[in-house]
C-alpha cells in the first residue's frame, strides 16, 4: 500500500517513521507543513493540495497524526484550531474516500468533560468543554461522514522522546528547581507515542476497521504521581514535588478531572497487549538517557 502519514514531525509522526522501517512492505509519504530531508510538504488545511496529493500519489490509506494540540492557546485561536482539527481531517477523508481507501484519525480524551467516575467507553456520549475538545470531536464526526472506512483512535496524555511534552518538561524542571507544584486531582493514563504507533500498525496490518477506538497505556495515575514517577526513574532526587488542586493552577481551557479510557475494544478486535504506563515510561526515559 501507499500510505500518507501527516504531521510526521510531531511526537506520533516521528514514532511512526521509526516503525515504518519494520514494515517495508508499504511505501510511506511522510508529510508536514515544514519538512526535513526525505519528507514531503503538504498543507492539509488546503483542500486542493490534499486532493491533488492523494490522487497524484495514488494513496491507499492515511494516518492523520497532525493536529493543533496547544489546549490553552486554542481558546484564543479557534480559527486555526478548527482548520487543523476539524476541516483538515474532512479534506483527508473526502480525498481518500474517492480512492476507496481508509483513514486513521487520531483524536483525544478531551471529547469528554471528565465528570465520569468509571473509564469512558467508545459509545459514551462525547461532551467536550474546551475549544480543543470541540474541534477534535467535530473532526471525528467529519471523517465518519466523508469516509466509509474511517477509524478514529482516541488517546490521552501523549509523550515520547520527540518534541515538547510533559515527561521532558518535568525532567528539565526537576533538574532546575528545588520545588514543583503539580496537579493531583486530575486522573488519567499516560501514553507512550511509540505504543500508540505500534497499535496503529497492528490496525494497518490486520485491516483498518471503521469506528471509534480508545488507546492509552494500561493503568491509572494523576499528574502528581506521574511526575513523582518520572523523577524517580530519571534519578532526580533534589526536587520536592507538591500536590496542587486544580483550583490552585487555573488555566484558560478546562481540563477533564477524570479521563481514563476503556481499551477493551481495540484489545479484542486487534488482539494486542498494551504495556503498563510505568513500564513504557521507563523505556522512554532510558531512550532519552542513551
Amino acid at each position: 500500500m501507499k500510505i500518507l502519514v501527516t504531521g510526521c514531525n510531531g511526537q506520533l509522526g516521528n514514532e511512526m517513521q521509526l516503525l515504518e522501517k519494520q514494515h517495508p512492505e508499504h511505501f510511506y509519504y511522510n508529510t508536514d507543513i515544514v519538512v526535513n530531508d526525505g519528507q514531503f510538504q503538504l498543507d492539509i488545511t488546503n483542500q486542493h493540495a490534499v486532493e491533488t496529493f492523494v490522487t497524484e500519489h495514488q494513496i491507499d490509506g492515511i494516518v492523520n497524526c497532525a493536529a493543533y494540540t496547544a489546549v490553552d492557546k486554542a481558546e484564543d485561536n479557534k480559527q486555526i484550531c478548527t482548520a487543523l482539527n476539524t476541516e483538515a481531517p474532512v479534506y483527508l477523508a473526502a480525498a481518500i474516500e474517492k480512492r476507496g481507501g481508509w483513514l486513521i484519525q487520531i483524536s483525544t480524551d478531551y471529547v469528554f468533560d471528565g465528570t465520569n467516575h468509571i473509564p469512558y467507553v467508545e459509545t459514551d456520549t462525547p461532551c467536550p468543554n474546551s475549544v480543543y475538545g470541540s474541534t477534535k470531536l467535530a473532526g471525528e464526526l467529519g471523517v465518519t461522514k466523508f469516509c466509509q472506512q474511517a477509524m478514529i483512535i482516541r488517546t490521552a496524555w501523549l509523550y515520547s522522546t520527540f518534541g515538547n511534552n510533559f515527561v521532558k518538561t518535568m525532567i528539565r524542571l526537576g533538574k532546575e528547581k528545588n520545588e514543583l507544584g503539580v496537579i493531583f486531582d486530575q486522573i488519567g493514563t499516560p501514553t507512550y507515542a511509540r505504543d500508540l504507533a505500534i497499535a496503529i500498525f497492528a490496525a494497518i496490518t490486520k485491516g483498518v476497521k471503521a469506528g471509534v477506538y480508545h488507546f492509552t497505556n494500561e493503568g491509572v495515575t494523576s499528574w502528581y504521581d506521574f511526575t513523582k514517577t518520572i523523577h524517580r526513574l530519571a534519578g532526580i532526587t533534589t526536587c520536592n514535588v507538591r500536590p496542587l488542586h486544580t483550583s490552585e493552577y487555573p488555566t484558560p481551557a478546562a481540563r477533564p478531572h477524570y479521563s481514563v479510557l476503556d481499551k477493551t475494544k481495540i484489545k479484542t478486535d486487534y488482539r494486542i497487549e498494551i504495556p503498563y504506563w510505568e513500564d513504557s515510561l521507563a523505556e522512554c526515559i532510558l531512550t532519552l538517557n542513551t
